[in-house]
């Protein structure tokens, strides 16, 4: 299978429609939220500050992200530094590697985006074992307590860009 991390905005009408249909586990949604909430974060008010990306596998969309510079960047993030939101691997395609996929392609595609960051961050549940797990793997590094959520301590990791 070949994966390829590309911008929202160079899909086809067709891919489109396809990432659209995109889902994840129920129980993954408090987590990383649903394609439409994604979706419409990214395009009802365009802002330079957020930019999409679907990983496609034998150019069909199978995962999702979104990266968010000022003036969308969270209070807990450092100004030199993309954010990662709200990744997105579809129910039917999970455990294949999609989301390492993603996040290997991640560092260059963003910087293609916008070359002057420094890092990439991310905040995420320390509940979430799992992608606690993937990010740690991937070599990003956890940086401390971002704020407290509703269910527990969200934790703040970082991966330098080099």
């Amino acid at each position: 299978m070949e994966t390829r991390l590309v911008p929202y905005e160079t899909l086809t009408a067709a891919q489109q429609q396809q990432l659209s249909a995109l889902e994840v586990h129920p129980e993954q949604l408090p987590w990383c939220g649903d394609i439409y909430c994604a979706l419409n974060s990214l395009l009802v008010n365009p802002s330079p500050g957020i930019k999409g990306f679907a990983l496609l596998a034998d150019e069909i969309p199978v995962a999702f992200l979104l990266l968010k510079r000022p003036p969308c960047l969270p209070h807990w993030a450092d100004e030199h530094s993309a954010t990662l939101h709200a990744l997105q691997v579809d129910h039917r395609h999970q455990g294949l590697g999609l989301g390492k996929a993603c996040l290997q392609a991640l560092p260059i595609a963003a910087r293609l985006v916008w070359p002057q960051i420094k890092a990439l961050e991310l905040s995420v549940d320390s509940a979430n074992v799992t992608a606690m797990g993937l990010y740690l793997h991937a070599g990003w590094v956890d940086r401390g307590e971002a704020y407290k959520s509703t269910t527990a301590y969200e934790r703040r990791l970082a991966l330098a860009l080099g």
